[in-house]
């Protein structure tokens, strides 16, 4: 299955494909700039929101974390190019990348961020995880309540040693 065909599928579909997924090592991530596609919510959230996103991922010792990177709101047939503020990529939304009985989830629920009560669970669609699918899920407690966004990821480029991107 490709990232095209993905955007193509309802969210019921989509959530068949995330059920249907075996899990995966989430240091195959390390190390890689993924470029994100939302999928799922209707264009005037979009619109006041994103279509296409960047993750950056890293690791540090036996941990993978990770960031979002905003990019420019043109075509998806445009390359993936990051928004800048005095020259250097905008971020934001850290995680940290976590493994549960579910499989692998990236959870926002670090340093105190805005985003913190999202958890997004990840299936990798490739042996080497180049084309993920996700979805975003809303944290009360204990009780995970899914919402319409998923999400693509296709890895686009090595993460460079400059710490700009953060």
């Amino acid at each position: 299955m490709t990232a095209a065909e993905l955007c193509r599928l309802s969210n019921d579909e989509l959530a068949e494909v995330m059920a249907s997924a075996p899990t995966f090592d989430p240091v195959t991530l390390a190390g890689s700039v993924y470029r994100g596609t939302s999928l799922g919510l209707p264009g005037w959230i979009e619109r006041l929101t994103w279509k296409k996103f960047a993750k950056a991922f890293a690791r540090e010792g036996d941990h993978v974390h990770g960031w979002n990177i905003r990019v420019e709101q043109d075509s998806l047939e445009r390359p993936w190019r990051p928004r800048r503020r005095a020259g250097a990529p905008i971020t934001f939304g850290p995680f940290a990348v976590k493994v549960t009985s579910t499989g692998v989830v990236l959870d926002y629920n670090v340093r105190g961020g805005l985003m913190r009560a999202l958890r997004d669970p990840l299936i990798a669609l490739d042996a080497d995880a180049d084309l993920l699918l996700g979805r975003s899920l809303l944290a009360i407690g204990s009780r995970r309540l899914p919402t319409p966004s998923f999400f693509t990821l296709e890895r686009d480029r090595t993460l460079g040693p400059s710490s700009s991107l953060r």
